[in-house]
């Protein structure tokens, strides 16, 4: 398993067709991947095309945007109150205690009127990492993506699952909530958020606004609902760094209070963008590939571990 892995790996980071039929194919000295050819390639490239889980323990190493994880899971692709979408990218693995937060949220799901449960989006990859398409975060096995659209039938096809969509639940390019919003969402997102697992929950700003306009118990959840453009065809759940991991590196807490005012200003600035004000002093941001080398020291054993 160890070298059908390694050989992937060498193929997809020469950019080259590996020959023969065999499942199992002979490397010769040449085709050996190495940590020292890694360090050349961009991360995402690394990590994109592992297709398992490394061995040990599971350990967290790194923040959630630049990271990767040893002993992921697999999210199965159907339990009773939830099914895993978009099989093809083989990203429904994360953390333990990720995947038992799903588990306990999509069965909460299931008591919600018009709920049979949660279609679960991205989660990680098998080793976490930088994603071949330049994902941010995700790399941690800690962020999972819920998706708005209320599941009527959990039994979709893997097609279904490549060709159904969510549903967008913002209006006024995210200042409010749209048709689609429901009740139903406000109580699956202030039970995610009351889990003491959770650091985060990213939505769009409207629905931050609406739940602060309309909670009339405990606001205490509040706090972790952080408002964020896009997130409205699904929420973010991100979680705290997990025990057994002393390498994982915990998100800043929230500012103190229910975060509403800031919802608030997120909302006015759609509504009314202030003008831009470009400052000359300051150097255009650097953006580039994630190198291995920007990663944590571990990320690049767990990269060569046999599954």
């Amino acid at each position: 398993m160890l070298r059908r892995a390694l050989f992937a790996g060498f193929c997809a980071i020469a950019l080259s067709s590996c020959a023969g039929d065999s499942p199992d194919p002979p490397l010769n000295q040449e085709q050996r991947v190495t940590l020292s050819t890694m360090s050349a390639t961009p991360a995402r490239r690394l990590f994109g095309h592992l297709l398992d889980s490394s061995d040990g323990q599971a350990r967290v190493y790194g923040g959630y945007a630049r990271g990767c994880i040893q002993g992921a899971e697999e999210l199965p692709e159907t339990g009773p109150t939830w099914q895993a979408m978009r099989l093809s990218r083989n990203r429904n693995w994360a953390h333990p205690e990720m995947l038992d937060f799903v588990q306990d949220l999509s069965r909460f799901a299931a008591t919600l009127p018009g709920w049979e449960g949660l279609y679960v989006g991205d989660m990680a990859q098998p080793r976490g990492g930088p994603m071949l398409t330049g994902h941010a975060s995700h790399q941690s096995g800690l962020d999972a993506d819920i998706w708005m659209l209320p599941p009527a039938r959990l039994d979709l096809t893997e097609a279904e699952r490549e060709s159904l969509s969510s549903i967008s639940t913002r209006r006024a390019r995210g200042a409010y909530v749209g048709e689609n919003w429901t009740a139903q969402h406000w109580h699956l997102l202030r039970e995610a958020a009351s889990d003491p697992r959770v650091a985060r929950i990213f939505v769009f700003p409207g629905a931050k606004v609406w739940m602060c306009d309309n909670e009339t118990g405990d606001r205490s959840y509040l706090r972790q609902i952080r408002p964020l453009h896009g997130h409205h065809y699904h929420f973010h759940v991100r979680l705290h760094c997990p025990d057994g991991s002393p390498d994982c590196v915990e998100q800043v807490a929230p500012p103190p209070g229910d975060g509403c005012d800031e919802a608030r200003a997120w909302q006015r600035n759609i509504l009314n963008p202030p003008p831009p004000q470009p400052d000359p002093n300051r150097p255009p941001p650097v953006r580039g590939e994630i190198m291995l080398s920007d990663l944590p020291n571990q990320c690049s054993r767990v990269l060569v571990s046999s599954p």
